[in-house]
């Protein structure tokens, strides 16, 4: 099993509008494509302002294929759209991370 770590820095001003935004346009489609939703966050302390999501993927390949299915679809381009006219994205950090042999996921 492989998890993404997505994390998303937003405007602090406009961090409401995006959470708004995706939870309308893009978690559906998202959850559709992508399957394996393993958790949704917002930051506290630290890095705030920042969003945070990982998705299981039982291989590189099904990712690869499950990411590809999306970008196809045309609910996903309208919220990239959307997002784009938004501007409330700052940065975009993407990491793979496998799991341990004692990680409680596996």
């Amino acid at each position: 099993m492989y998890y993404e770590l997505r994390t998303y820095t937003l405007d602090p001003l406009k961090m409401a509008d995006w959470l708004a935004l995706y939870q309308s346009h893009a978690l559906e489609v998202q959850s559709e494509h992508l399957g394996n939703l393993v958790g949704f966050f917002t930051s506290e302390f630290g890095d705030v302002n920042q969003v945070v999501h990982i998705w299981g993927y039982s291989s590189l390949d099904d990712r690869i294929a499950r990411r590809t299915a999306m970008a196809a679809d045309p609910r996903w381009a309208a919220f990239s759209r959307l997002n784009r006219e938004l501007g409330a994205v700052v940065r975009l950090q993407s990491r793979l991370l496998r799991p341990t042999g004692f990680s409680p996921l596996q």
